[in-house]
């Protein structure tokens, strides 16, 4: 395999990303590289003035996270237990509107003359600012300084400061301050991951109010009947004059500023914006709640709102930072990463993170089992009060999944493949409702967060309930096969390999059926003996019986898991290897498949999208030898296309262990800028929020060596020849370790907690707070 570092797109910048020069063609990618978000909403980074450009450079959003609307799914021919409806997030109004005029010319970077012109995001503070010097058509040259922050402290709150200074000239200015609820739904595409199923005008005005420097709209979804107001302030920072007025229409609500504007003197509007929604908030307390957040930022004022920013991310980075000594572009590539993931994550355990975050509608905002497995190790590991929202949400969705599962004829509880608020919105069950390897991801993480954090509270009052549950479905799907020697099998089930589709025993399925089941056993028993007064309500709540318990202990010491003796290596499934065997190579024209085949011609091949059984090894990875990874690796490698971008970040970890290091760092840099340098064409709807975590654990489980293990920490660190150290910060079980590699020596510090034991290179250490210990870096034998 040969991967080439795509030429940078952006400056190289430890802490910040630059666009120095504005294009139409690169514009709609722009929007989504500059998008701020801050878990709860999001902008795209679409100008406040507006964009006059050709269709299709363009798509201007704002996102709430778990906000959606219903639409019906409709099927040429349906089936029993098809879902009925789906749910999509919705583009809210769109609150940073504020338009220039210079003598009623309208301030567009399209017209006029740009004669300077700077976007900047930068990571450290927060914010994005966009530095510009125009000139009209006339002559008149002005100075504008755009800066917009959506806050990290304050959830519901975002901040535009727009400033302006003429040049050459007095006279006239108008500031247009907008809230545009207008929103229509037109978008036609072919690609099933990027379309959206909403069509026309899913959101209504319900009402609206304007008042001096403050106003608000409030909308509804038509079906899902979810409601949020929007509210504004402002305040205007001058020496020079102005008159305000302000207006409103059926979907809109203006504030205009008519500025007697001086030659070289600076007029600044800092606009102050709030959302809330009825899925947090009482529905009678929502205007006030509004309200009440726009007037006390403004009281605040924005100085202290974008201080509060930079402490916030001082704080996160204190923890996440990932420091690469010797690759600049790699530095930012994954800082930018982790900044996105930030934006992206809920803090509330209501919502979740969408696969584009809150930067575009592909997948229509739902959410996914890359949340589980892929995305929240890295805040379990670096926030973990965040990553606690990632397996409350799935308890809050428990009862949905029970009622899945009872449509589907099944006991316990089948989570969805992809949703909002807890329904199946999968119309595709071959890919969708078949990947009930959906369940056991919710339970391995689940498992980790309780190894992770000694969270045993969670555990006894909300995650044993859903490992108990989802325990429940695999013995109703499964059964013991007399030709598989009286196995437990499960059939007709699909792996996280969506090439291949429906098919029997895949292995990763049942290997983390086996560990659901397992971990259920041992929780049961673990709660009778530690907190009976819990077992005893949960086995009254759910009806657990002792029966349950010994029939999934059968079920776990029976699974049947594939092995092949002819090749050495664990079977995708029971069919794989009897399929005609494709070479990814031989496909570059057709990347990605699913865009220019019919499932049919995939699913009959030896071909994969992603990783399955690598992806399996690397999970459960105690119970794998380097030899079994390195044959496995040996034969999956040619034959996957990597058309998901989940998958170079395994092969990358586990390259580096089984010593291919070459094979290692190329993957990594499929992961580290696939967004910042565009890899596949595809920034511009929306970024990859789980390829970006992935390209954390790439770092962290690969170069740094970290592995989580039943009974703690392991590490084997090597890092690349090219670079001279890595260092990065780990949280685990109440402590923080520091974490430092060259190219001779690994050290690790305990920086908070008294006592952390770690394994390295299996020699075990015990580390004790404020000293630090020294090993030898140690190649592994190819």
């Amino acid at each position: 395999m040969e991967v080439q570092m795509k030429k940078s797109i952006y400056p190289y910048d430890e802490w910040k990303i630059r666009e120095s020069r504005f294009h139409i063609e690169t514009n709609y990618r722009n929007e989504t590289i500059f998008s701020l978000g801050n878990g709860y909403f999001g902008m795209r980074g679409t100008f406040e003035e507006g964009y006059s450009g050709p269709n299709g450079t363009s798509f201007n959003a704002t996102y709430i996270n778990g906000f959606y609307e219903i639409y019906d799914i409709n099927y040429a021919e349906g089936g029993y237990g098809f879902p009925t409806y789906g749910e999509a997030m919705v583009n809210v109004a769109d609150s940073k509107i504020v338009k220039l005029f210079v003598d009623d010319e309208p301030f567009d970077l399209l017209k006029g003359n740009l004669i300077e012109y700077e976007r900047t995001l930068d990571m450290k503070e927060g914010f994005t600012e966009r530095k510009i010097i125009w000139e009209n058509e006339k002559g008149k040259k002005l100075e504008i300084t755009v800066r917009r922050l959506i806050s990290f402290k304050r959830q519901h709150l975002g901040v535009v400061v727009f400033s302006f200074k003429p040049l050459n000239f007095s006279g006239n200015v108008k500031l247009i301050s907008e809230v545009d609820g207008n929103i229509y739904y037109g978008n036609e595409t072919d690609d099933m991951r990027v379309g959206n199923n909403m069509r026309g005008k899913v959101i209504n005005t319900i009402d609206s109010y304007v008042d001096g420097y403050m106003g608000w709209l409030m909308q509804t979804t038509k079906r899902s009947k979810l409601k949020y107001v929007c509210s504004v302030n402002h305040d205007a920072k001058t020496d020079c004059h102005y008159e305000l007025k302000n207006y409103k229409s059926d979907d809109k609500i203006c504030f205009e500023f008519s500025i007697d504007a001086e030659k070289d003197k600076t007029f600044q509007l800092d606009k102050f914006i709030s959302y809330y929604t009825s899925r947090e908030c009482l529905e009678d307390k929502l205007i006030d709640s509004a309200i009440y957040e726009v007037v006390n930022a403004k009281s605040d004022g924005a100085n202290i709102i974008f201080k509060e920013q930079f402490d916030y991310l001082e704080e996160f980075w204190t923890d996440a930072d990932v420091e690469i000594d010797g690759d600049i572009s790699l530095q930012q590539g994954i800082r930018y990463n982790e900044f996105q993931l930030l934006q992206s994550v809920s803090k509330n355990d209501i919502a979740n993170i969408c696969a584009k975050g809150l930067t575009g509608e592909g997948y229509e905002g739902h959410y996914f089992w890359d949340s589980d497995v892929y995305i929240m190790p890295f805040f379990l590991y670096t926030k973990p009060e965040i990553a606690k929202n990632f397996v409350m949400f799935r308890y809050n969705l428990l009862d949905a999944a029970r009622k899945r599962a009872k449509e589907l004829g099944y006991k316990g509880a089948l989570y969805p493949w992809r949703t909002i608020d807890g329904p199946e919105c999968s119309s595709y069950f071959p890919a969708g409702t078949a990947q009930y390897h959906i369940n056991s991801d919710i339970v391995l993480a689940i498992k980790k967060y309780v190894e992770a954090t000694s969270d045993y509270e969670f555990l006894y009052k909300y995650g044993a309930e859903i490992v108990f549950e989802t325990a429940r479905l695999w013995i109703s799907i499964g059964a013991y096969v007399p030709l598989k020697n009286d196995k437990f099998c499960l059939n007709c089930v699909t792996g996280p390999d969506e090439y291949t589709a429906l098919v029997d025993n895949n292995a990763y399925t049942n290997y983390m059926a086996q560990m659901n089941l397992e971990y259920a056993c041992f929780i049961a028993k673990e709660m009778a003996k530690k907190a009976p007064a819990y077992y005893t309500n949960i086995k009254e709540k759910i009806g657990l019986t002792d029966e349950e318990l010994n029939e999934w202990n059968k079920a776990a010491k029976n699974m049947y898991l594939p092995y092949s003796d002819d090749f050495g290596i664990i079977p995708q499934d029971d069919s794989f290897l009897y399929k005609e065997r494709l070479n990814a190579k031989d496909l570059e024209d057709e990347k990605p498949l699913l865009l220019h085949r019919h499932y049919l011609n995939i699913y009959r091949y030896q071909i994969c999208k992603q990783p399955d059984v690598l992806l399996l090894m690397y999970l459960r990875r105690e119970l794998f030898s380097i030899d079994e990874i390195k044959r496995n690796y040996d034969y999956y490698e040619p034959i996957t296309t990597h058309d998901s971008s989940l998958s170079p970040a395994i092969f990358s970890i586990l390259a580096n262990e089984i010593g291919y290091y070459d094979k290692a760092y190329e993957y990594f840099m499929m992961t580290a800028r696939m967004d910042l340098d565009d890899y596949n064409g595809n920034v511009k709807d929306g970024i990859h929020t789980a390829c970006m975590a992935g390209a954390w654990s790439a770092i962290i489980s690969g170069f740094g060596g970290m592995m989580t293990y039943p009974d703690g920490l392991h590490f084997m660190p090597n890092i690349p020849k090219s670079w001279k150290s890595l260092s990065y910060n780990i949280r685990y079980k109440n402590c923080k370790l520091h974490v430092n590699i060259t190219q001779e020596k690994a050290s690790f510090l305990l920086v908070e907690g008294e006592m952390l034991k770690i394994s390295v290179y299996d020699e075990e250490i015990m580390l004790l707070k404020g000293n630090m210990v020294e090993k030898e870096v140690k190649k592994v034998d190819k």
